[in-house]
């Protein structure tokens, strides 16, 4: 079993801009994250939570869809009003109707006037190392994940809603990666569960392909630049096609989801000035993708399938 490592410490640079201290979504002034994991006796599942520290004000968003096949609860009002008024969870894909009632039951005890709420909650399917027919998550396991959000660097691999995936052929995970810019940080979180080959700074690295129901990819993008909503959806189509640069073939059965908000509710950004976020989003899915997968462990599961993690000196090698 190799130490989990990030892939910058295995010499691999993603692009040109600088990161943040972290080198994470928590980099982003007010953004917390928080998850629990479940193992054991074919369960290897999660909860994924993305907490900004103000979000009951609503803040500025954007959902943007690369394959719609997959679970986003919430989804139709963020594109109808233009803000998130809650936190965002990821987990597995038949928990997240649990998850979201979970959820509102969380919310609810927060704000006693509350008669309409609209919880953010996507998935991706790890029904290969997890009974995903169990569904087992419970409103506790919800509800430490959200009490739990902390602005610390986030738990990558296997862990929370990344326990179970896989993805190009390996163990994957969540993964998180930043960037900080003149006038702000953009920071992204990602729950990595695709099919392709493994590409890392344009080289591929193949692998047998996993045999799994559900191919799909969850990004989370945070920032503190004062964007509207329909420039945060241009963000969050950059996020998707970042998923390329690591080997995505997008095939017909992945939920390929990107939501983008701001903790900034004053928007003064030119479009014309976009090429760096542009960019900062770019690299830093990318670079999160990567460390979903290199701070992965080998792990069986289910039906005692296994999925391992990509060795690290076929990535060293490459440098």
């Amino acid at each position: 079993m190799q130490t989990p490592r990030r892939v910058r410490e295995l010499g691999i640079t993603v692009g040109t801009l600088p990161t943040g201290p972290l080198n994470a979504i928590t980099d982003v002034a007010g953004v917390r994250v928080g998850q629990t994991t479940l193992t054991g006796d074919g369960v290897n599942t999660g909860v994924t939570a993305i907490v900004p520290d103000d979000y009951a004000g609503t803040l500025p968003a954007a959902i943007a869809v690369g394959n719609g096949y997959g679970k986003l609860v919430g989804s139709t009002q963020v594109d109808e009003l233009g803000v998130i008024e809650t936190p965002i969870l990821l987990t597995g894909t038949l928990s997240t109707f649990r998850v979201a009632d979970a959820f509102v039951t969380w919310l609810l005890a927060r704000d006693p006037s509350a008669t309409s709420l609209n919880p953010i909650v996507g998935e991706t399917n790890d029904g290969h190392l997890s009974d995903i027919r169990r569904r087992p998550i419970t409103p506790t396991h919800v509800h430490a994940a959200l009490d739990s959000a902390s602005p610390t660097l986030p738990l990558e691999g296997c862990a929370g809603a990344g326990t179970g995936t896989c993805a190009l052929g390996f163990k994957a995970g969540i993964g998180t990666s930043s960037r900080v810019l003149d006038r702000g940080t953009v920071g992204v979180l990602v729950q990595a569960n695709f099919s392709g080959v493994l590409t890392v700074l344009g080289k591929q690295l193949p692998a047998e392909p996993i045999d799994a129901d559900g191919n799909s990819c969850m990004i989370v993008v945070a920032t503190d630049l004062p964007l509207d909503s329909r420039q945060l959806g241009r963000l969050a189509r950059r996020a998707i096609f970042a998923m390329s640069r690591v080997g995505s073939d997008y095939s017909p059965g992945s939920g390929d989801y990107a939501i983008a908000f701001t903790t900034n509710r004053t928007p003064t950004y030119a479009d014309r000035d976009l090429r760096t976020p542009f960019q900062a989003v770019m690299e830093s899915v990318e670079e999160a993708l990567l460390n979903s997968l290199t701070m992965a462990q080998t792990t069986t599961g289910h039906q005692n399938h296994t999925a391992h993690a990509v060795p690290h000196e076929r990535i060293q090698n490459l440098t």
